[in-house]
């Protein structure tokens, strides 16, 4: 007679320490086995498309010191890949909207003075950055909130206005050619003076600050 499960004695394949093993039926798979491989399955590939979106927008860092105290802004730098970034309502970043100044979570702005951004008073600590993509000029947006996403799940923006210290007016200008990969930096203009400048694709836009 022939029995549709088996059993043997001693090491086996895989086993790594002998005796019986019981296999079960020939070809059979639970339901908790068929379950578990789709689970896992499921974050295998969650995973993937995760770190696959974070290397298309790498995690990057500017930082300056101004009267010997460190600002610093963390933020992630998507790149163009052939996309329409600003100006108009078909662009991936539509004028009349807030934007997270970066890709994934939302800009994060540390600074160990306190600052005066444009007109608007910074005190020392750790911020996040936004920008209204006003089409007449940016604003740059200086927010309490941290640690957030940059977005909510349906694509609107995580900015808590009841949060915001003000609306910046950022200084426009354009490149001599389209730039490939988002880029802020910070630098010094001497003495307890320095500037954040914000570039991307055809537009560069730039604000001045002062520690004390």
């Amino acid at each position: 007679m022939r029995y549709p499960w088996r059993a043997t004695v001693g090491p086996q394949k895989g086993d790594g320490i002998g005796g019986l093993v019981y296999s079960g039926l020939r070809g059979e798979t639970s339901p908790k086995m068929k379950w578990t491989h789709a689970f896992n399955t499921a974050l295998l590939l969650a995973a993937t498309a995760a770190w696959m979106h974070a290397q298309s927008s790498p995690p990057a860092e500017t930082a300056v010191t101004i009267g010997g105290k460190k600002i610093s802004i963390k933020y992630s730098a998507p790149s163009m890949r052939g996309r329409k970034i600003f100006g108009g309502a078909d662009a991936l970043q539509p004028d009349n909207t807030v934007w997270r100044a970066g890709a994934n979570s939302a800009t994060a702005l540390h600074t160990d003075s306190n600052l005066t951004i444009g007109n608007v008073a910074v005190p020392a600590g750790d911020y996040t950055l936004y920008v209204f993509l006003d089409p007449k000029g940016w604003k740059l947006i200086v927010s309490t909130q941290t640690k957030q996403w940059g977005i909510k799940r349906d694509g609107s923006t995580t900015l808590d206005e009841s949060q915001s210290l003000g609306r910046i007016p950022m200084t426009m200008s354009k490149p001599p050619a389209p730039i490939e990969t988002y880029k802020m930096t910070l630098s010094s203009e001497g003495g307890n003076r320095g500037k954040l400048q914000l570039e991307w694709e055809n537009v560069i836009a730039s604000v001045n600050l002062t520690a004390k």
